[in-house]
């Protein structure tokens, strides 16, 4: 039976067998539609790979995680069920919590601060940072920088006190709200819409591109632009797997990686600003911007979550976070 490859939240499945005769077969599955970033990048990979390795590797799409879904494809990928992945980076925090340093709060000033630290020395290593538990990261794959929506104007830090906001399972977004003086509700991203609507929540965090496809901005009044943390994922396989691969190959496959990585997050950030120009254009939600004096306020009120979590995260990863801001560097 040949071994199975999948990418992503977006399974990706690659079934293989390295004999010269035979050639690997991936299969791709994902839960998204074609027309998002990372469906054109399933595309893509497919294109690329079947381009420069005709009889060697051959890629199928599947739609709708048929192969493994979010709850059971990080074991089928340990397990060698499957061997890529791009799971949201809150899905490892059971294996290593040195990648909770995107969640902290305000540390990069924005997207340009955050891909420099991952190209940059630190950002690689966090890619092997899981190789114990038989999973190596080969990419960070954006969704976009998180911003505040809620049902009253947030300006300064004091503005979040007493309301409820959506997370994640997360112990940094926990310790990020209640620093606001806010309580955390752990709810679904299928129910964030409904749990707006009826009041269970007043607030949540998410790129422009979730808040405008799910219509949070018909049920939040405010959006402030804070620019607060990433959500990504990262591209994972199988280690064992992964360096299993004929070096030929998986250096052809390691390049097809690289170009669309650097097309899904292009085509992610564009994403999100065609999103907020379309929610500023709806008109139904005042988007703040905060000046600088502001952004620092929230940052200073911040600095203790980034302490806290300091011994677990590593002081190193979050010292080398803070040299790629330009902005602020203190």
């Amino acid at each position: 039976m040949k071994p199975i490859i999948t990418l992503a939240g977006l399974v990706l499945a690659v079934a293989s067998a390295f004999a010269q005769a035979e050639p690997i077969v991936i299969k791709f599955s994902h839960v998204v539609a074609e027309d998002t970033p990372k469906g054109k990048g399933a595309l893509m990979f497919k294109r690329l790979v079947e381009e420069r390795l005709p009889g060697q590797v051959s890629v199928e799409v599947y739609p709708n995680s048929s192969l493994y879904g979010d709850a059971n494809e990080l074991e089928a990928l340990r397990n060698n069920e499957v061997q890529l992945l791009a799971p949201s980076l809150a899905k490892f925090e059971q294996y290593t919590k040195q990648l909770q340093v995107f969640d902290l709060p305000f540390l990069f000033d924005d997207l340009d601060a955050v891909n420099r630290f991952q190209k940059r020395a630190k950002g690689r290593q966090l890619l092997r940072a899981m190789e114990d538990e038989n999973i190596t990261g080969l990419a960070y794959w954006h969704n976009g920088m998180k911003q505040l929506s809620a049902t009253r104007a947030l300006r300064m830090p004091s503005d979040a006190s007493g309301l409820a906001f959506r997370i994640q399972p997360s112990a940094v977004l926990e310790s990020q709200f209640a620093q606001l003086g806010a309580a955390a509700n752990k709810i679904a991203f299928s129910k964030v819409f409904t749990s707006l609507q009826d009041g269970t929540v007043q607030g949540a965090e998410n790129p422009w591109s979730n808040i405008y496809s799910q219509k949070m901005h018909t049920v939040q009044p405010y959006i402030t632009e804070t620019n607060h943390g990433v959500l990504d994922y990262m591209l994972v396989s199988n280690t064992r797997f992964w360096f299993g691969i004929p070096h030929q190959i998986r250096t052809v496959l390691e390049g097809i990686i690289d170009e669309v990585t650097y097309e899904v997050n292009r085509a992610a950030e564009d994403a999100n600003q065609a999103d907020r120009a379309s929610i500023l254009q709806a008109g139904t939600s005042e988007i703040i911007t905060l000046t600088p004096e502001e952004r620092e306020a929230w940052r200073a009120k911040m600095r203790p979550v980034w302490q806290q979590f300091g011994s677990v995260i590593g002081e190193d990863n979050i010292n080398a976070a803070q040299t790629v801001n330009r902005k602020q560097r203190n």
